[in-house]
């Protein structure tokens, strides 16, 4: 009698521990952190850029400008340092993993450059005289306008995640993500109107926000790619000029291609 109720007992605490090792090996972290980094291109709305220049009685409007991005990984991307070319990162960390509900810092290094050479019609005051003309637009006439060094959008967005295919706990998974957010702008200034250089320079320059939709495949539970397309409304004021600011608005639309790493983190739940 006495060795069969050890050994029941025996019983009872092997499959008690069984359990709560099935339980330790299933149990998931809370949340998830995860970095990435890739590449972009753009495209940008006709815009005005807004001249003002007190000191030289100026106080003029290129109107409906064309501007248009600058690559870079299209010349060879492994020639050069990675940031030179139109990067992009997102730094995020889903707090809710079971909601997908989650926050991100989300880096653009975009490019904007008014087309050289267009025909733009400018209005208003030029040496306090009224002026309505057109300009051809180039460095051969004294005139450019780079944000090359980068139109810089940055975000604090808010992200929502669903879960499209494959396990969540296997090596091979398919998300669709959606992002929301604002951010101020970090332009980097260098223009010259009428060959008046300004001093190019990185400066704070505005606003901007935007909306993200991302597919997400995710390979050996730390690995992802993902593709996304982003809408960006962006508000540049106070850009300095020779002796005085420029203002423009515009908007983006943005392809991006992101490879980045994932890792569970805060309690199991």
């Amino acid at each position: 009698m006495k060795k069969i109720s050890a050994a029941l007992l025996l019983v009872i605490l092997l499959s008690y521990n069984t359990k709560s090792s099935a339980q330790t090996t299933q149990s998931e972290r809370e949340g998830e952190f995860y970095f990435s980094w890739g590449y972009n291109t753009e495209w940008y709305t006709k815009s005005d850029v807004h001249i003002s220049q007190p000191s030289l009685g100026n106080d003029y409007t290129f109107n409906n400008v064309d501007g248009h991005d600058h690559k870079g990984w299209d010349e060879g991307l492994f020639s050069k340092a990675l940031t030179i070319p139109q990067y992009n990162y997102r730094i995020g960390y889903f707090f809710n993993k079971k909601r997908g509900l989650g926050v991100e810092i989300n880096f653009d290094h975009t490019k904007y450059i008014i087309t050289d050479g267009q025909q733009i019609n400018v209005t208003g005051t030029m040496g306090g005289n009224p002026v309505n003309t057109t300009v051809n637009f180039s460095d051969a006439n004294g005139y450019h306008y780079y944000l090359n060094n980068g139109a810089n959008f940055l975000l604090f967005n808010f992200v929502k995640r669903w879960h499209w295919f494959g396990k969540t706990n296997k090596n091979f998974k398919v998300d669709v993500l959606a992002k929301a957010g604002i951010g101020p702008v970090i332009p980097h200034v260098d223009n010259s109107f009428a060959g008046q250089q300004n001093n190019p320079k990185f400066q704070l320059g505005g606003w901007n926000t935007g909306v993200e939709g991302d597919i997400r495949v995710t390979f050996y539970k730390h690995f992802f790619l993902e593709y996304g397309n982003k809408l960006d409304y962006a508000s540049y004021s106070n850009l300095k000029v020779y002796q005085g600011t420029a203002k423009q608005n515009f908007g983006t639309y943005e392809m991006i291609l992101n490879l980045g790493v994932t890792f569970p983190m805060g309690k199991k739940i």
